[in-house]
């Protein structure tokens, strides 16, 4: 059975950071590309970022304007993504997929 977790979100003020684990099982990690979307109140999904099988390739959005940063750990079946300088704008939930499987989502509230 495939499996994701993700974890890490939580209360932030505007400039803070974050950094988003998820954990993955049931498949071969290290042969997909693993992605973060997020869904913030009352809007669709939006990509985020993803990041190739050996993590040589990465993707942003344009509103990450690096202040995101995705990685990953295939020893430990985990992609994680960092993010600094928060805005409110960026309050969502935030979810890891791969194929048709996604986590569960953590809630990211930015607001002072």
């Amino acid at each position: 059975e495939i499996q994701l977790v993700d974890s890490g979100g939580g209360l932030v003020q505007p400039g803070g950071s974050l950094r988003l684990s998820c954990a993955a099982s049931g498949f071969t990690f290290g042969d997909h590309a693993m992605t973060w979307v997020r869904q913030a109140p009352g809007k669709g999904l939006e990509w985020v970022s993803t990041i190739s099988w050996n993590a040589g390739r990465t993707y942003y959005a344009e509103f990450t304007k690096g202040r995101f940063t995705i990685s990953r750990d295939n020893a430990k079946n985990t992609v994680h993504l960092e993010m600094n300088h928060l805005r409110p704008e960026d309050t969502a939930v935030y979810s890891c997929n791969v194929d048709q499987f996604w986590s569960q989502g953590t809630q990211v509230t930015v607001s002072s």
